[in-house]
């Protein structure tokens, strides 16, 4: 097999906001970019239904990445959901167990996720793979912290006997950086892709419209995503007033 182009990225592309986040980051560093989603029985799969909005709007608003964007790969991870006894698979109020972890924790999920990930890279020649992982603003899932992924890029590089980059723009982040993270990738027109047409909501609520998109406005990842966009207004409007003050001064 040819060498990895490093310049060939395939990210995890889910459809909500990291993820499109994650996308536009990739879109500007690599000259070749494919997307990669999973169908596990998610109870907000209408995430899945997002995704060729999202890449469609993103070709029409930036011509500068739609030369870069190539194929996209939807995989049937149902036996996941077959498996799982969690609040993102089955319909069931969202609250923490005794461990620590909230029950929209799905054991195993990213690590499957960047497997299988890693093997349509390995088949398609691409050297890094690009997820929208975060230990900042999180759920506290454990398979989306730092060294979990340090770890599944060393044991996939070995695994699969070639170099293999696992890219996480979003690990140190907060959502409202998230936000500003968007805002200086694609301005208002990468915003407003986000607010119209990502999903985020564990309830796969789409029928209720919020200045930060679309979802139940209760579930933790909309209050996540209300919270960052919230701080990440509040913030660049407190800039613009700083910057046109030294101006008229």
């Amino acid at each position: 097999m040819s060498e990895h182009d490093p310049r060939g990225a395939l990210v995890l592309f889910s459809g909500g906001q990291d993820s499109t986040a994650c996308l536009a980051w990739a879109l500007q560093r690599y000259a070749r970019v494919e997307t990669i989603g999973f169908d596990y029985g998610q109870r907000h799969r209408i995430e899945l239904d997002c995704r060729p909005h999202i890449r469609e709007a993103l070709a029409r608003d930036f011509p500068q990445w739609a030369p870069r964007l190539a194929d996209d790969h939807l995989l049937d991870l149902g036996l996941l959901g077959q498996i799982s006894d969690t609040a993102l698979t089955d319909a069931r109020a969202i609250e923490m167990q005794a461990n620590g972890l909230p029950n929209t924790f799905v054991p195993g999920r990213n690590l499957l996720f960047l497997s299988f990930a890693a093997a349509v890279a390995y088949r398609r020649n691409l050297g890094v793979l690009v997820g929208g992982m975060c230990e900042t603003d999180y759920s506290g899932y454990p398979d989306c912290r730092d060294n979990t992924i340090k770890a599944m890029q060393v044991a996939l590089s070995l695994g699969l006997a070639c170099p293999l980059t696992i890219e996480t723009p979003l690990m140190w982040q907060t959502k409202a950086q998230t936000w500003a993270l968007a805002d200086a990738l694609g301005g208002e027109a990468l915003i407003g892709i986000t607010v119209e047409h990502t999903h985020t909501c564990y309830l796969g609520e789409r029928r209720r419209r919020h200045d930060w998109g679309y979802g139940c406005g209760s579930c933790p990842a909309c209050e996540l995503r209300r919270e960052g966009f919230e701080a990440w207004r509040a913030t660049g409007a407190r800039a613009r007033h700083a910057s046109s003050s030294q101006a008229s001064t």
